[in-house]
């Protein structure tokens, strides 16, 4: 199995419910199972440390969250994100990770 790093971009609508978000995402990735090797996390604020050393705080980010999921190709992990519930906010990038060394 490959492991694919899945990147939100967009948060819930403001007026969504909350509790209902959540318990879509838990249902997603309970419909998963063991391809989900990491649910991930929502992402808060960010900081860019730059060539020099020199850090700096983001005003906002792009990015929202993550999570890792085991599959056997790149088409098999897009049609597990096809039935992401993120998809209701903005598109979802995946990208495969390569084994380093």
């Amino acid at each position: 199995m490959n492991k694919y790093v899945v990147i939100y971009k967009g948060l819930p609508s403001a007026g969504s419910d909350p509790q209902a978000t959540t318990a879509a995402w838990r249902s997603w990735f309970d419909d998963l199972g063991s391809a989900v090797l990491d649910a991930g996390n929502p992402f808060s604020s960010a900081s860019v440390v730059a060539t020099d050393g020199s850090v700096r705080a983001m005003a906002s980010a792009e990015l929202t969250g993550y999570s890792v999921l085991a599959a056997s190709n790149s088409e098999e992990a897009a049609e597990m994100v096809k039935r992401c519930p993120g998809l209701a906010n903005a598109p979802i990038e995946i990208y495969e990770t390569i084994p380093f060394g």
